[in-house]
């Protein structure tokens, strides 16, 4: 497909390029021209920088506008769509042949090499060869202001000056002025096949309509200009008949749709877009104007400057269940957020969704040095890991801080989806390069940041880690590349005569500023704080008051276990160096009410646990939980606030506060209860409640009515009312989440290893294959057995788990584990002929 699109930003390996509609797209280096991919594989083989190949950033700059094609659409594994472009000549221009070339014609060109008396200009035309005058360049070179020269690999609007020899010779004009007159006009021969984006043409309304205006152009040709793309200024004064200059957007390779801009900044060849200051992404609008709703789009809003805006559909409301066409109706005010600015319309994009708009980080500008950020893992590579901090913010951690100690396994430590709270070591917004640490010390550290040599005044503490230790001494590192050196005398109170040795690279070490000359960027450290080196991760600083810290429903902490209590654990926040205390009910501990008790079991005093949610906090007491789906719910904003924003119909997921002989109370994020009476419990016949759920039980409730005056929700807890469509898929992430939590039981165990019990009951999971003998046949036809790898465990085979087998004490068999009880340490048994062939 072809497109007109808008450099928005220049990287060393790409152009990112702004999109009609709101979408953007990339240009990877290898797509400019073929001469330029020439002189990179030249570059590459020799080892070493050529001379005459400038980098991107030296020939492109953000707003000029370019043709494009699309060369690939692809859709990650987050949902994101990316779209590789190509701006090469030989694939914008291949509609074109030489016989096609006439006199007037607006192309792409690029400079392919510099000649004597000009220049050579690809135009990706087979048989062609295109010259540009070095006069006809001079105005075009001064006013562009990059130098004495044209660049190889650089983009020019050329007009076509003179053909000869059937096009085989080619003679261009690059003048400005030239460019912005020229027009695409019928005794050009432009035919739908050779069509191209960024032609300013003639066109005649044909139609207005709400979505946007039908146009005929070049005599025979039709297109499309929709809502987004009339002249804003001319919005309500289009006719049919009517003459207008319009500019071709795209042309669609098969259906061969063509659409248009009437935007004034698109019908000048070589203008630019308008813009707008970079400080006004990310700022949250209190009221936009509802000013058009389409349905199968989104909507334009009026912003408080009374510049217009475009939201998504999928952004005006958190989920499409809760969105309500009512609340879009023209005068209707929001909140919302502006998260992206389209160049190529002109617009700002919003987004009404809660969580993006009170999103901390929005874009790279976002994010400072020290800050700590949440992220999920994307990849593990040799470099470091790829962490997600947003949808449209990713940062690297380097190999080197990953831990505290340099891993040299880390697949074994990290999964991808895992997640993970770092620090910002470094923060680039121009060239989008984010740098973090995983180093706990680092992360939990409540020292200063050190991240300009500004900031080092003597006797300054802080923290920093080892990058080079040698005969001289180590140097420390610290935020924004900042580094210093600790001299072989200020290493320790006692001499140390290998430094590297004692020190290894990576290590998080606690200094003292001693001296700093900034313009030098010289710094000068010590590790003699109080007599001694802190080369270790732990704080020296005194023990604070226990403070009072107000924690938010659904923010994330890591807590370490304090005390184990009868019915739950009593935890420490890390986050606050344990100086805040929280309680995390063993209810709470799991969705599955059998792996909360092997949890409480397993978990012991000065276990950590990561990633647990703040479900309240009165004051007195925070109360913590861990349940998955909750923590999903909350984190998906599957939640209601408050009552007034429960509606009948809505699926959600919550916890079971109370059985009753009438019913069930369901309690859910945020502190909403609602009441699921015995009808409504379950899809089998309810004689008693307290044999379908038990209090703390994960449940996913659907709201059947609410009583406003009374402030009442009734819920239904049927499984076959309560599924979101794919029950499939819901049954196996629930399985996963299960097993993944046997898994981790395991590991506790295992880690204990505090008898042979305890690891034998680690190394038996469902499927495993055991020799056995039979040590008692029981009256109901269940047998008991024993065996070497079974020692202190109870193993039993029911009767219709024997096959049909008659077996007798003392005989050897094999059996397949089915179920493993950790808490009464009994393993269930099958000896069925078909389950052991499997």
């Amino acid at each position: 497909m072809l497109l007109l699109g808008c450099i928005k930003e220049v990287s060393d390996f790409e152009l990112v390029v702004s999109l009609p509609n709101g979408l953007s797209g990339f240009v990877p280096v290898t797509q400019i021209s073929d001469a330029y991919s020439k002189m990179l594989s030249k570059q590459v083989a020799q080892g070493e920088l050529l001379e005459d190949l400038n980098s991107l950033s030296d020939m492109y700059s953000p707003g000029t506008l370019v043709r494009c094609i699309v060369t690939s659409a692809e859709k990650s594994a987050d949902g994101r769509r990316s779209i590789k472009l190509s701006i090469n000549p030989k694939n914008v221009n291949k509609g074109l042949n030489a016989s096609a070339l006439t006199s007037g014609m607006l192309l792409s060109g690029f400079v392919s090499s510099a000649e004597d008396h000009g220049y050579l200009i690809d135009i990706g035309v087979i048989g062609s060869h295109a010259f540009l005058p070095r006069q006809k360049a001079q105005n075009y070179i001064k006013a562009v202001k990059r130098g004495p020269d044209l660049k190889i690999g650089q983009n020019l609007n050329c007009v076509i000056e003179e053909v000869k020899n059937e096009g085989r010779i080619v003679r261009l004009s690059v003048d400005r002025s030239e460019v912005a007159a020229s027009l695409a006009t019928e005794q050009q021969n432009w035919t739908l096949s050779n069509l191209l984006p960024g032609l300013v043409v003639k066109a005649r309304v044909q139609k207005v309509a709400p979505l946007g205006i039908s146009l005929t152009f070049l005599s025979s040709f039709t297109g499309i200009v929709d809502f987004m793309h009339v002249d804003p200024d001319k919005s309500m004064n289009y006719s049919p008949n009517q003459v207008v200059k319009a500019c071709i957007l795209s042309i669609h390779p098969t259906s061969k749709v063509v659409r248009l801009t009437l935007r004034q900044a698109f019908l000048h060849p070589g203008g630019s877009p308008n813009q707008i200051s970079s400080d006004r992404i990310g700022a949250v609008v209190e009221e936009s104007t509802v000013k058009a709703f389409y349905k199968q789009f989104g909507a334009i809003f009026e912003l408080d400057d009374g510049t217009c805006a475009f939201a998504r559909l999928k952004h005006l409301s958190k989920n499409r269940k809760s969105f309500k066409p009512a609340a879009f109706k023209t005068g209707c005010k929001h909140r919302s957020r502006i998260i992206d600015y389209s160049l190529m319309d002109e617009m700002c994009i919003l987004s009404l969704k809660y969580q993006i708009i009170e999103a901390r980080f929005l874009q790279y500008q976002d994010i400072h040095t020290g800050d700590v950020v949440q992220g999920k893992v994307l990849a593990l590579k040799p470099i470091g890991m790829q962490v997600k901090v947003t949808d449209g913010i990713k940062g690297l951690v380097p190999s080197m801080h990953l831990a505290d100690v340099i891993l040299k396994q880390p697949e074994k430590k990290y999964s991808i989806g895992d997640e993970v709270r770092c620090r910002v070591l470094e923060c680039n917004p121009a060239e989008r390069k984010l740098f973090l640490t995983l180093k706990k010390t680092l992360v939990q550290s409540k020292l200063p940041i050190l991240s300009n040599y500004e900031d080092a005044e003597p006797g300054l503490i802080t923290h920093g880690f080892v990058v080079c230790a040698r005969e001289f001494g180590c140097i420390v590192k610290f935020y924004n590349d900042v580094k210093g050196l600790v001299p072989k005398n200020e290493l320790s109170s006692e001499p140390i005569t290998c430094p590297d040795k004692v020190f290894h690279e990576g290590q998080v070490v606690k200094v003292m500023v001693l001296k700093c000359e900034p313009q030098q960027e010289r710094l000068l450290l010590s590790f003699r704080l109080s007599g001694r080196p802190v080369p270790e991760g732990k704080s020296e600083c005194t023990p604070k008051k226990k403070q009072e810290v107000k924690y938010q429903i659904g923010e994330m902490v890591d807590v370490k276990v304090l005390k184990k209590k009868e019915n739950g654990l009593e935890v420490s926040i890390l986050e606050d160096e344990g100086n805040v205390t929280a309680s995390l009910p063993t209810v709470y501990l799991s969705d599955f009410v059998a792996n909360c008790k092997l949890l409480w079991h397993c978990l012991q005093e000065g276990d950590v646990l990561p990633r647990v949610m703040c479900l309240s906090d009165k004051g007195d007491q925070i109360i913590l939980c861990r349940k998955s789906a909750v923590i999903s719910a909350v984190q998906e904003e599957q939640v209601v606030r408050s009552f007034s924003e429960i509606q009948p119909g809505m699926l959600l997921t919550g916890y079971v506060r109370n059985v009753m002989p009438f019913g069930v109370f369901v309690e859910f994020p945020f502190g909403v209860t609602g009441l699921a009476p015995k009808v409504s419990m379950s899809d089998k016949f309810v004689t008693d409640t307290k044999d379908h759920f038990v209090v703390g039980q994960t449940v996913i409730a659907k709201v059947m009515s609410i009583d406003e005056e009374k402030q009442r929700v009734l819920l239904n807890l049927k499984v076959s009312e309560c599924s979101s469509g794919d029950s499939a898929a819901e049954s196996f992430s629930l399985l996963n989440q299960y097993f993944k939590e046997i898994k981790e039981i395991r590991n506790l165990l295992r880690r204990r290893g505090e008898s042979g019990m305890a690891r034998g009951l680690c190394e038996l999971v469902p499927g495993k294959e055991l020799q056995l003998v039979v040590q008692d046949v029981k009256e109901d036809g269940s047998v008991l057995f024993s065996g070497s790898c079974i020692r202190g465990l109870t193993v039993t085979a029911t009767r219709y788990h024997l096959g049909g087998r008659v077996i007798v004490p003392g005989e050897k068999t094999k059996g397949l584990v089915l179920h493993v009880d950790a808490l009464t340490s009994q393993v269930y048994v099958s000896l069925r002929e078909e389950l052991l062939k499997q």
